[in-house]
């Protein structure tokens, strides 16, 4: 799907209200096809990202998981390393 939706189940600490938002964001821009709504849509724009972000919450909330949780920091020095292979000249 969306590249810049990152998994924010199952992280110490756990992802925060700005990441569901932005993850929500992100959402609705590619189903809408669109990064900046028009005034027409602007405020059903808005009510998606918002009702979105408040069903993410919900899930992450009842989500269980045997696993550990994973460190944020550990997770992004991966990430880092990953691109880095991927990217290297």
């Amino acid at each position: 799907m969306c590249r810049n939706i990152r998994t924010l189940h199952n992280y110490e600490p756990a992802a925060t209200e700005d990441e569901i938002r932005a993850a929500a964001l992100q959402y609705v821009r590619k189903v809408s096809g669109s990064t900046r709504p028009s005034q027409a849509n602007a405020a059903a724009f808005e009510r998606a990202v918002d009702q979105i972000a408040d069903v993410t919450a919900a899930l992450l909330d009842e989500l269980v998981s045997p696993a550990p949780p994973k460190n944020r920091a550990e997770e992004a020095r991966k990430h880092r390393e990953r691109t880095l292979k991927r990217f290297a000249a």
